[in-house]
């Protein structure tokens, strides 16, 4: 163990710095350990002490003592130690020899409060990226307030919450897998079929709630349709006694004729709009 001069006590007592050469230290030792014993001899071998002319033979106990110490740093060369390290082994071969490569990482998980800081996108966001999809969602707005105002009398209405999620998806990441027609009416009809099921079945209640979520999500998983905003519409359905009376009807009233408007109001935006749109999705 003297010729690698480096203990599990050393290790946790040194600061970053000292990590930082041990690691230096340990990548050069194994690099020249894992050569044919031809290519080591008369090499000197690095300790913290200095070079040395001693020149391990993969048999001795100093070549075995490696394995020891890359366990005790995270620097294992099969993968990660237990300690969490990480290790990445690249074999080159090259007239006959192997060159081994160890790779010291010492980037850990992320601390849980970075996902409270905002995301560093490489540029601002500019005043079009803004303007676009905030107008398209209100238009699309007026155009669902316009239709409940001729809706009305027939007891109907379009305005729904879930198609304000819908709005946000389609306006500002459209490029996103949860804007995908496919995935869209996939989940907005399969989710309201599950809802008006779990209402008949339980009634209104948690339980029917929960049956009801639980089974949309996992249809979506099943269907490969993930489209979040359609996951609230079986609960809107069990919590809206307006909504009962349209029974399967809800499956395409108004949630996937919402996402037919949508996706035409969508479509008839300049292009202008459309690429501001695209541009804007990559800050969310």
């Amino acid at each position: 163990m003297h010729a690698l001069s480096l203990s599990f006590s050393d290790w946790a007592g040194a600061g970053k710095r000292g990590k930082e050469e041990m690691g230096m230290q340990l990548k050069v030792n194994c690099d020249y350990l894992l050569r044919p014993q031809s290519n080591l001899a008369g090499r000197p071998f690095l300790t913290r002490a200095g070079p040395s002319s001693f020149s391990p033979s993969r048999s001795s106990p100093q070549f075995n003592a490696r394995h020891w110490a890359e366990r005790a740093v995270g620097l294992g060369l099969d993968g990660p130690a237990a300690g969490g390290g990480v290790g990445n082994r690249r074999r080159r071969k090259r007239s006959g020899r192997s060159d081994v490569v160890v790779v010291a990482s010492g980037n850990a998980a992320a601390p849980s409060w970075d996902s409270w800081k905002p995301d560093k996108a490489s540029s601002a966001p500019s005043l079009s990226d803004i303007a676009w999809p905030a107008a398209g969602a209100f238009a699309a707005m007026a155009i669902f307030g316009k239709m409940d105002q001729i809706l009305a009398p027939k007891g109907f209405s379009m305005t729904i919450a879930p198609l304000g999620a819908v709005c946000a998806v389609l306006f500002t990441a459209p490029s996103s897998p949860a804007a995908r027609k496919y995935n869209m009416f996939m989940a907005q009809i399969g989710c309201a079929v599950i809802g008006v099921l779990a209402f008949s079945m339980f009634g209104p209640g948690w339980l029917a709630r929960s049956t009801a979520l639980a089974a949309s999500i996992a249809f979506m998983i099943y269907t490969r349709a993930t489209h979040p905003p359609a996951a609230s519409l079986p609960i809107l359905f069990i919590d809206a006694a307006k909504l009962h009376h349209l029974n399967f009807w809800y499956a395409i009233f108004p949630g996937a004729t919402g996402c037919i408007v949508l996706c035409l109001i969508v479509s008839s935006f300049p292009s202008q709009a459309r690429m501001s749109s695209e541009h804007s999705s990559r800050f969310f």
